[in-house]
């Protein structure tokens, strides 16, 4: 007689939202005691350098926090032109990463998540363009926001019909929006 043990159906994303968690409670932990000052002036002194290294921060979830108030602090010293688009392209690396990880592996956790009974009933209840579109609308506004860009990216790398070329472009264009938001604010205060 075989004996059924606990298994875990999605380990891989039970794993993320594990990251995800952690990473809110160590950014807490980081901005409660202050260490954060230290790589504040690093950044800083490293001029526009120091806007694309803020910019790779940018998507991640426990990374966020901090590059975004780094960029709110640059855009008073430097050019937001030059800040702006530098650290759009360093988010884009980054997402690009997340975009790659996602896709080559959670393919097998994907594949079995889309025949999820949940999942099977939305796509019914919707056509697959509205499907699309209201996945890529959430995706956009994780991907412009400071919210972790994990979770847009992971709902834009579930998609096969999105190439990398399109998915860089449209990340591109959104970090840089939202990056370029968030200096304009700082350059104001």
């Amino acid at each position: 007689m075989k004996r059924k043990g606990f298994r875990i159906k999605y380990p891989k994303f039970l794993l993320l939202i594990l990251i995800f968690i952690l990473t809110f409670f160590l950014a807490y932990i980081l901005f409660h005691h202050r260490e954060f000052l230290l790589i504040n002036n690093f950044l800083l002194s490293l001029g526009p350098l120091g806007a694309f290294i803020a910019g790779i921060f940018f998507p991640y979830g426990f990374t966020a926090a901090p590059a975004t108030a780094v960029l709110l602090i640059i855009a008073k010293d430097q050019n937001i032109l030059v800040s702006g688009f530098l650290a759009g392209f360093g988010a884009l690396l980054s997402d690009l990463l997340i975009f790659r990880f996602i896709r080559s592996s959670f393919k097998d956790e994907l594949k079995l998540l889309s025949k999820e009974k949940i999942f099977l009933k939305i796509g019914n209840y919707f056509p697959q363009k509205i499907n699309n579109f209201l996945i890529d609308f959430v995706a956009a506004i994780f991907i412009a926001s400071p919210l972790p860009n994990e979770i847009g990216v992971s709902l834009m790398a579930t998609s096969r019909t999105i190439s990398t070329k399109i998915f860089s472009i449209f990340c591109y264009i959104l970090n840089t929006a939202g990056i370029f938001i968030i200096l304009l604010i700082g350059n104001s205060l």
